[in-house]
Order: structure tokens, then sequence, then C-alpha cells
């Protein structure tokens, strides 16, 4: 079986890189974009949803050779808490009643810290200086 990435840090790059294109093309193609607004807000749900899932994927992937299990432990912990936190509301407001204002803000919110590269880079930053001290 061959190596894809001849290093991790190769691996950390380009998953750095796909996590900002992804964020780029989302905002600009679907946040930002006022015609966005115009899809039915199931369809936006969705898009929303499916963003945060291949990010989280991509990350999983890339970061896949941490030093410390618990760095990797603390990526799924984050990113499966805020699915679940935002898949919820998502039912509720589909099939109970549309949501508050206040409540779209604070998914908003989550999906933003998690589809965002921040938290990413953060991960491999921590991963690399637990390197350097070991």
């Amino acid at each position: 079986m061959s190596k894809l990435y001849k290093s991790d840090k190769v691996r950390f790059i380009v998953g750095a890189i796909l996590i900002i294109v992804i964020y780029s093309c989302y905002y600009i193609f679907f946040e930002e974009n006022t015609q966005a607004n115009l899809l039915p807000r199931k369809t936006q749900h969705v898009i929303k949803f499916l963003t945060t899932i291949v990010v989280y994927l991509i990350g999983t992937k890339h970061l896949g050779k941490l030093k410390d299990l618990w760095m990797s432990s603390i990526w799924h912990l984050i990113h499966i808490s805020g699915l679940c936190i935002i898949t919820l509301i998502g039912l509720y407001d589909w099939f109970i009643m549309e949501t508050s204002l206040n409540v779209k803000v604070f998914v908003s919110s989550i999906q933003e810290t998690l589809i965002s590269p921040v938290l990413y880079l953060a991960m491999g930053l921590l991963n690399k200086s637990l390197k350097k001290s070991t």
C-alpha cells in the first residue's frame, strides 16, 4: 500500500487548504449570496449540514495521525456534539415549528465554529507543539 502523503506536514497542509476552500466557497456561494435565500428552507438546512459533515470528514482524515489520542477525541467530541445540536434543532424546525431568531443565531454560531478552519489549525498547532516538547 503506497502512502498518499510523504509527511504528516503535507497531510496537515492539504487538509487546511481543503477546509479553507470549502469554508470560502460556502460563504461566497451560499451565505453571502442573496439568491441563496430564494432556496427552500429545508434545502438551506441540508446544504449547511452537508458542508459541516464534509469539513468534519476532511479534518478526521487529515488530522489522522495526531500525536495523542485525546486530541483526536476532542475533534470528534466537538463535531459530533455540534452536529447533534444542529440536527435536533433542525428537526424541531422542520417538524414542529419554525425556531426563533435567537435560536437560529445560536445554531449559525455552532455551525460557523464547526466549519471554520480555526479549529483544525488549532489542533494542528497543538499537535506540533506537543511533538516538540517530547
